[in-house]
């Protein structure tokens, strides 16, 4: 892993630039594919106020990027600070993502006797005279959602108060069935049926 210190209207020592990278390498164990991390120093206040520093890093994974940022009265304090929002984050997310994988296993095996395979549908034993999935496409069904008419804004919040990636529901704008969901960078995108 690459590791990028440096400081934006303060200089940076070597010592804290040894720190950083060595605080940096910890959180290598809680994200595989970890390509580079940025550390950024600034320094802020006036004649009147104290001097506060602050510390952002920014964590590079394949095509996500995870980022934190904090103040203390010193540097090193507010890396401690920083990298503790770095590693929760990315356990939050490694949790997130443990939890999914083990859901849709538990919930194959409770779908098929404790087998742990995927249930198939579409081949020819449950669907006579249906074209059979090509090799290793299997569906597993999770849930039926139940579909509420909203606006487009109010779905959007619906993603946050809910937790999820996406949500389909029924435009009461138009009537039209829609899926609003949160893009990689942030963003939300919106994909809705022509009519």
């Amino acid at each position: 892993m690459n590791v990028l210190v440096r400081g934006k209207n303060c200089k940076v020592s070597r010592r804290l630039r040894k720190l950083a990278t060595e605080k940096i390498a910890r959180i290598e164990r809680l994200a595989r594919g970890v390509e580079r991390a940025d550390v950024e120093f600034s320094e802020t206040g006036h004649h009147h106020s104290p001097r506060t520093t602050g510390c952002e890093v920014t964590v590079h994974l394949g095509r996500d990027v995870v980022r934190a940022h904090a103040t203390a009265a010193d540097a090193a304090s507010a890396l401690d600070l920083t990298i503790d929002k770095v590693e929760h984050q990315l356990t939050k997310r490694k949790d997130k993502r443990v939890a999914r994988n083990h859901g849709r296993q538990h919930g194959r095996n409770r779908r098929n006797g404790g087998t742990g395979e995927l249930e198939s549908f579409g081949g020819a034993e449950d669907h006579a005279g249906d074209e059979a999935p090509p090799a290793g496409l299997h569906i597993v069904r999770e849930t039926s959602p139940d579909v509420k008419p909203m606006s487009p804004y109010e779905a959007a919040l619906q993603l946050d108060v809910l937790g999820v990636e996406f949500l389909l529901f029924s435009n009461s704008e138009n009537g039209n069935a829609a899926v609003i969901y949160r893009r990689r960078d942030g963003d939300i995108g919106l994909i809705e049926s022509a009519g």
